[in-house]
């Protein structure tokens, strides 16, 4: 399960490309109880969403010409320029070239062989977030792509992760964890098929899932500010309850009620 003692390969850090910020404030706050607090015309419109004054994710204007609103999973690096030859070498891109952020740490943006955005940060005087798998909070990171195969054999050669296999209703789940460590306990996300759900409008991507207390009372929370519903709520076997909604803007999260046997 997530954690906030990051190591190489786990989510280290969070944060939403949104047209309108203060929109997307307003959303979250409401959807979450989430406060956000801004760094700032001199951080371009950047802020952190916090919980009791921890930090839980980031929000900012869209940067990237042509891109959609969308939330970024970054990974833990110590090396960020290792990375990213690695990136390059398992026939990814990046899109965006390791970046001194003003001393926090270092940020590179990538894709994946098959098209998933994703993100990297080294620790600088910034080790990423404060809190996770709380309520309200990222739980889970899930992969969705055409060949899970492929996406794993990637990462572990950029992260060093690992994969389990699992079966689940209609198709084959691979659990990640970062290298080191009890592979269960050491989890954080997974790889599922693309394709199917989520109202038909996926591609490759990275998912968040948010801890919730209820999900049915968020999803309906989702709708009444203008999100949209992509999966209804369903219950998984020992997983738990889960949908997949949208924002106003169109960037897509999941929300999950794990099981006691997670």
């Amino acid at each position: 399960m997530l954690g906030t003692d990051f190591r190489i390969g786990s989510p280290n850090w969070l944060d939403l490309g949104s047209p309108d910020t203060d929109g997307a404030a307003a959303f979250y706050s409401s959807v979450f109880g989430w406060s956000f607090v801004s760094l700032g015309p001199e951080a371009g419109g950047y802020g952190f969403f916090q919980v009791d004054g921890k930090t839980v994710a980031a929000l900012g204007p869209l940067t990237e010409e042509g891109a959609k609103s969308a939330w970024m999973v970054h990974f833990m690096s110590p090396d960020i320029q290792a990375t990213a030859k690695a990136v390059r070498s398992g026939g990814g891109k990046i899109r965006m070239e390791p970046m001194d952020v003003m001393g926090e740490g270092w940020l590179a943006q990538a894709t994946d062989p098959q098209g998933a955005e994703f993100a990297v940060w080294q620790p600088g005087k910034t080790a990423g977030l404060g809190l996770a798998s709380a309520e309200n909070t990222l739980v889970w990171a899930e992969l969705h792509v055409p060949d899970p195969e492929a996406a794993v054999s990637f990462y572990s050669g950029v992260f060093g992760w690992r994969s389990q296999e699992m079966e689940a209703p209609g198709m084959t789940y691979r659990v990640l964890s970062i290298k080191d460590g009890d592979q269960q306990q050491a989890s954080f996300g997974g790889v599922a098929p693309m394709g199917g759900g989520a109202g038909g409008v996926e591609r490759p991507r990275w998912v968040p899932y948010f801890n919730v207390a209820d999900v049915d009372a968020t999803v309906s929370a989702v709708s009444g500010n203008g999100g949209s519903v992509l999966m209804p709520a369903a219950d998984v076997p020992d997983v738990g309850r889960i949908s997949w909604v949208a924002d106003p803007y169109g960037a897509v999260f999941a929300l999950l009620k794990p099981s006691p046997r997670m």
